[in-house]
């Protein structure tokens, strides 16, 4: 039995450094993702206006011949697939891939930020009890020192765990929103861009 309890605690305690690794690098993305969130909020203040312009246009004009050029000019997935809605004349079988496309093009984008958001804490976690163990065979040995180490990384590593799950929530849940709003602007022209060929058509054959 002593053999076993023994071999955990070794192995337990040989995880600590691969988990510091691994909430240093989480720590890394999570702040670049940071970043990337503000870097894309920009990119939304610049096109949001004209954004609302073309849809202003767009209930009274061919969706196929509004000016879409300060929108698409913008890299993200928004003004990429209006450009790709462009590029294909706003085709029916076309058009619908591209509304399918974005969808799976936003669930690659938030796979990361859920990522962090699960395994940050549970990181954190890990951190925190891996030192409990030396933590507590200090105090038993009267080694404070010891134990003061431990617990300033358990309780450094729970910080930076939770700072980690936080970021990730907090960039999943923003960018789902942008996404639901701006696939329901895309299939709105996509949509509206049909009924306005159907009823052209309905007006030929007349």
């Amino acid at each position: 039995m002593n053999i076993l309890t023994t071999l955990l605690y070794w192995i337990s305690s040989g995880m600590m450094i691969p988990v510091i690794v691994l909430i240093l690098i989480a720590l890394g993305y999570s702040l670049l993702m940071l970043g990337d969130l503000y870097g894309h909020y920009a990119v939304r203040l610049r096109w949001s206006k004209h954004v609302r312009r073309l849809l202003a246009e767009a209930a009274d004009n061919p969706v196929e011949k509004l000016d879409y050029g300060n929108v698409i000019q913008h890299k993200d997935l928004f003004s990429g697939h209006v450009k790709k809605l462009v590029e294909c004349d706003w085709h029916s079988i076309h058009g619908a891939k591209v509304l399918s496309d974005f969808e799976i093009a936003v669930g690659d984008e938030l796979k990361m930020p859920k990522t962090l958001m699960r395994t940050g804490p549970m990181l954190g976690l890990m951190g925190t009890l891996i030192p409990m163990g030396p933590a507590l065979a200090g105090l038993a040995s009267g080694d404070i020192a010891s134990m003061a180490t431990n617990m300033q990384v358990a309780f450094s590593t729970t910080v930076i765990g939770v700072f980690i799950g936080g970021v990730g929530f907090i960039v999943q849940l923003t960018k789902s929103q942008w996404s639901k709003r701006d696939y329901a602007i895309l299939a709105y022209l996509f949509e509206l861009s049909q009924e306005q060929r159907n009823e052209k058509k309905k007006c030929l054959c007349a």
